[in-house]
């Protein structure tokens, strides 16, 4: 019945309303576009906020919880300093702690991380031959978190079907709200 109604709803819209809802719906989307990249000039990251996936990095952060990120070019890394970083070949960034840092004499800085609830460091993850992280495979270091926040995200991307009727939904919410 629910879906009837919202035919009849579509139905009764004049052109102009229908018009006025797709651009509603254009305004939304690119007001979240632009402050996403607002936020990435902003905090010096190309991924401003992230959600731990993994609970490797528990009890600090738990997989679901959502993190806010800075990552300014002078600000140095700090053993303890929880960061995220991506590995050549890999897709999705990792979020894990400061373990060492190698100081050379011409003052570049490497590292080593690992999660809280690992075992061992990361050298396992990193690509085949690299033993420390560089500043430029940081994406940003965690400043703040929301816990539990980002669990949609991750539903969406273990569930593609809850994914798709979430932004339907959405989208209908648009289009039939009238304000």
């Amino acid at each position: 019945m629910w879906s009837m109604d919202f035919l009849d709803d579509v139905r009764r819209m004049n052109k102009r309303q229908l018009y006025y809802q797709v651009l509603n719906f254009g305004m939304i989307v690119s007001s979240a576009l632009m402050i996403w990249k607002g936020l990435m000039v902003i905090t010096g990251s190309e991924s401003p906020i992230v959600v731990v996936l993994s609970g490797s990095m528990e009890p600090a952060f738990h997989r679901g919880d959502l993190l806010f990120l800075t990552n300014r070019v002078d600000d140095p890394i700090r053993v303890g300093e929880i960061v995220v970083f991506r590995i050549e070949g890999r897709e999705i960034p990792i979020v894990h702690r400061v373990l060492k840092i190698h100081e050379k004499e011409n003052g570049d800085i490497k590292f080593l991380t690992k999660g809280d609830n690992n075992a061992v460091d990361d050298r396992g993850l990193y690509k085949q031959g690299q033993n420390w992280l560089e500043k430029k495979d940081v994406v940003g270091r965690a400043r703040g978190f929301v816990p539990y926040i980002g669990i949609v995200t991750i539903l969406m991307n273990d569930y593609p079907k809850f994914k798709y009727a979430v932004l339907f939904l959405l989208g209908l919410f648009v289009l039939v709200h009238r304000e």
